[in-house]
């Protein structure tokens, strides 16, 4: 055995007992004890890097997959550097002293149990949780930071990698994905976290589930920064074609292009359906025009 394998082995036995539930123990150790440990090394070789974007990756057992262990530990060292700035006086508007987050998934597959996650992992250090009821758009999740006076947010989404993978987007209070300085001081504080050091124990008392009002306060925010209302009006009986790609648009897009005065919205039935597999595109990627072919085709 050489010394790579032999630190994989080593890495991977520790996922092979408890804290880890049944399911991941039996998946690890499959892999361990297939012939082949090439899925084992790529799973095991490394920690799945927490960068300034925050994470993104295959999802599965292992250091190196998105899966609810290190969304955890990475949502304990985004909650430790929150509290230690609000200790620091950094934020001017923390209601009532608590630091307060919002917490949005899309599509992907185990979006919801990992937004769940970080929801739980963040009540548990004491931090107030806005969780959407459902899944969402990315700027809506912006929207809801600011709107909702929020020191930060999680985004759970991969954006348009393959099916295969999910994701972890850090917000600051601004609503915008975190800059200097505090990318890499959320970096520093994820670095530091063991498992043994995430706090599991959800408070239900500081998760409050919005929705629909939040949607109708988005579109409404959208709306007041419309530039002409009444070139809208003179082409409101123009025909559009949308898709929301199985996603998280399927419901606030068409609701605000009607709300604006738009009459002839054609969405593709076949992907309004949600589906974190996207069964009808090959990559979920509007830039790829093989991705807008049921739109193209439509619309003619």
């Amino acid at each position: 055995m050489n010394e790579e394998l032999k630190k994989v082995m080593e890495v991977a036995e520790v996922w092979t007992k408890e804290p880890f539930d049944a399911e991941t123990r039996a998946q690890v150790k499959a892999m361990m004890e297939a012939e082949d440990k090439t899925e084992l090394i790529d799973a095991f070789y490394r920690t799945l890097e927490f960068g300034t974007g925050g994470l993104r990756g295959i999802m599965g057992a292992g250091t190196n997959r998105m899966n609810k262990y290190i969304v955890a530990q990475a949502t304990q060292g985004y909650a430790n550097y929150l509290l230690k700035v609000q200790r620091e006086g950094g934020f001017q508007n923390v209601q009532n002293g608590r630091v307060a987050v919002v917490v949005g998934h899309d599509c992907r597959n185990n979006g919801r149990l990992f937004a769940e996650t970080v929801a739980n992992i963040f009540s548990a250090n004491g931090i107030k949780v806005y969780l959407f009821e459902s899944l969402r758009p990315t700027p809506e999740c912006s929207f809801a930071i600011r709107h909702l006076k929020c020191q930060g947010g999680v985004n759970v989404t991969a954006s348009h990698n393959p099916k295969e993978y999910n994701g972890y987007k850090a917000y600051w209070e601004d609503g915008s994905q975190v800059l200097q300085p505090h990318d890499q001081g959320i970096i520093n504080e994820v670095n530091k976290v063991r498992m043994e050091d995430v706090k599991w124990e959800a408070n239900p008392d500081l998760i409050e589930i919005i929705g629909g009002e939040m949607d109708y306060d988005y579109m409404m925010a959208v709306k007041s920064v419309m530039i002409d209302q009444d070139s809208i009006l003179r082409q409101k009986d123009l025909n559009i074609v949308y898709t929301p790609m199985h996603g998280a648009g399927r419901q606030i897009v068409p609701m605000c292009l009607r709300s604006w005065g738009f009459q002839n919205i054609h969405v593709v039935p076949e992907q309004m359906v949600i589906d974190g597999n996207f069964p009808t595109v090959v990559s979920p990627n509007p830039e790829n025009a093989e991705a807008m072919t049921l739109g193209m085709k439509l619309g003619t």
